[in-house]
């Protein structure tokens, strides 16, 4: 998988790739990273990449020349299965919707910025639109590592344990359940004895049956129970 982000300040996006499990994902080659800064595809001296709105009012707007020119550049290299604009206003994001990216080979995330990209570039390039939450953030930097993140996980050979993502939770629209790890007894807080039985298909009963009513008591929406 290649995945190109587009952005106004790169160096937020430099550490999340640079530690733990998307390192070792790009040394391993599984996934490459490629940052683009907006700002290297305006010619003029002050590298303006905003502008004021048409009709007025508060805050500035991504122009669309250099995103054009960004992208056309990426998309004469290779083709690309989505376009993704980070938008506050976009598809609430969700495994359903990570698993589906990480199966995809090329992908380019744009980072809105500002009071957000003029509307031409959502209209002629953006394929899929994804908000990763009902809040405004400074820019889709930080929502671009959250996406990220969540679907180069998914990509075969990047756990340890490959069936370690498929029993997170959501996957089967059901919360995870209840883990534990040593000591069994900790001050006199034990852990449920059925771990320890080495009944290995009680064990995954309990643990469907822990996930269900999790779900239940935490996610009542998940059930469709609201």
């Amino acid at each position: 998988m290649r995945i190109d982000i587009i952005t106004v300040v790169p160096d937020i996006l430099t550490s999340p790739f640079e530690v733990s499990i998307l390192k070792r994902a790009i040394e391993k080659g599984l996934v490459e990273i490629h940052l683009h800064n907006l700002r290297d595809y305006v010619t003029d001296n002050y590298k303006q990449i905003d502008d004021y709105q048409f009709g007025g009012g508060a805050g500035m707007v991504m122009m669309i020349e250099p995103i054009d020119k960004c992208i056309t550049n990426l998309k004469s290299q290779r083709d690309y299965d989505e376009v993704i604009y980070m938008t506050p206003d976009g598809d609430k994001f969700d495994q359903r919707t990570a698993n589906a990216l990480s199966l995809k080979g090329n992908i380019i995330i744009l980072c809105g910025h500002y009071k957000g990209v003029d509307q031409r570039v959502r209209d002629h390039f953006v394929t899929k639109e994804i908000s990763i939450g009902d809040y405004v953030l400074s820019g889709g930097e930080l929502a671009a590592a959250v996406v990220c993140d969540s679907i180069i996980r998914l990509i075969p050979g990047v756990l340890g344990n490959e069936t370690s993502a498929l029993t997170d939770s959501f996957q089967d629209d059901l919360l995870a359940p209840p883990v534990y790890t040593r000591p069994a007894d900790y001050k006199g807080w034990k852990v449920p004895e059925i771990l320890t039985s080495g009944n290995f298909p009680k064990i995954e009963s309990w643990r469907e049956d822990q996930s269900y009513e999790r779900t239940k008591k935490l996610r009542p929406d998940l059930l469709g129970e609201e």
